[in-house]
């Protein structure tokens, strides 16, 4: 899914659009034990509630895509009959009305969770009569050819609040406060299945993780997808494989170009609704192009022919967009994207250095200082 069509749904999770028909439960204690569980239509929970329950819903479809937001794939065997992809079939058609089909799936999130502590498990039914449009993007609400009906489930903590004291303002006494256990924001979900060419495409999810460095694999893995992994860790091989690539002339001047030209192809595409990605082969000739060498180029070649997993990846994981940092045993400068040509290298008596002019104002530990005269 891209920006856009997770758009369209996080609309349909408004008080306004609501397309939520019901709303399931199950609080899980420390033990993992199943303590209380809800199932209610949606729309005749008291209003306040339903603020709180909607906040929730569309965290879980809010971050970046490739990152917090994950698009994952379900193999053929992993449709099987008896399967997690299967058991979701089977829970949207019923429109979550099956209760043995909601303990199933109950057992099978609290038997991936790697929580130490309390959760509450959400899951939510809705029916998006998807409207047609015309050539210009105008909705027709009344032309609609298809109802995607869906899943969205969260996983959110559930921890005692701080301790304190409060005011009582009807008796003006203060007392110590009466510690409740309080549902947090979630910390993974997902929604099933993906909303692609807004249609429903029951052959891939949309996976949500809070955390962007460390996925909840446990989670992740119980849907048989394949994990992707998580942006710090694509950063990493990124710079192992220019490192390797350029080798000798793996210079400054080399990666501040390398850096600068993805900067300007993110910046090309931030309007599209797709993400720019790079498939190996883009990435081969990213490498080439700046100045990777043919003997490198074909070990490359052969890693690139050795392994299966050839998925493309996000652009906007491998650099940082905002900023180029240069970072030495004992300094660290950050230089705003485009900007990066003020910094330029010089041998200074026979050792090679990093210049910076010092133009404009310039504040040592927040205090100006006078460039000095020649």
């Amino acid at each position: 899914m891209n920006r856009k069509e997770i758009a369209e749904i996080k609309k349909q999770l408004t008080m306004d659009r609501c397309a939520i028909t019901r709303i399931c439960g199950c609080f899980v204690d420390n033990e993992k034990e199943q303590k209380a569980h809800m199932k209610e239509a949606f729309l005749s929970l008291p209003e306040e509630e339903i603020f709180k329950y909607l906040e929730i819903f569309r965290k879980t479809l809010s971050g970046t895509v490739g990152k917090g937001l994950l698009n994952l794939e379900f193999p053929l065997a992993a449709e099987n009959p008896g399967s997690m992809h299967d058991l979701l079939q089977r829970l949207r058609e019923s429109a979550l009305e099956d209760d043995i089909l909601l303990d199933t799936f109950y057992d099978k999130i609290i038997e991936s969770c790697d929580y130490a502590g309390s959760f509450l498990i959400l899951l939510i039914h809705g029916a998006y009569d998807i409207p047609g449009k015309t050539l210009d993007g105008t909705e027709l609400f009344d032309a609609s050819d298809e109802t995607y009906r869906f899943l969205l489930c969260s996983v959110c903590p559930v921890n005692l609040s701080k301790e304190g004291l409060s005011c009582d303002t009807a008796t003006g006494e203060i007392r110590s406060r009466i510690r409740d256990w309080l549902v947090e924001m979630p910390d993974a979900g997902f929604l099933f299945p993906a909303f692609h060419d807004r249609s429903s495409d029951i052959h891939s999810m949309l996976f949500y993780s809070r955390n962007t460095s460390l996925f909840p694999e446990g989670l992740m893995s119980a849907f048989g997808a394949a994990l992707p992994a998580p942006a710090p860790a694509q950063r990493e091989a990124f710079q192992v494989m220019v490192e390797e690539a350029l080798g000798e002339e793996c210079t400054y001047e080399a990666v501040k170009n390398l850096h600068e030209q993805i900067c300007g192809q993110l910046e090309a595409a931030k309007d599209e609704a797709e993400p720019l990605s790079y498939s190996p082969r883009q990435m081969r000739r990213l490498l080439e192009e700046n100045g990777a060498s043919e003997e490198s180029l074909s070990v490359l070649d052969r890693q690139l022919s050795e392994d299966k997993n050839q998925a493309p990846v996000l652009a906007g994981n491998l650099i940082n967009p905002r900023k180029m940092e240069i970072r030495t045993p004992d300094i660290t400068i950050q230089v705003s994207s485009g900007q990066a040509d003020l910094i330029e290298t010089r041998f200074i008596d026979g050792r090679e250095c990093l210049v910076i002019p010092l133009e404009g104002e310039v504040r040592v530990g927040g205090i100006q200082i006078r460039p000095r005269r020649q």
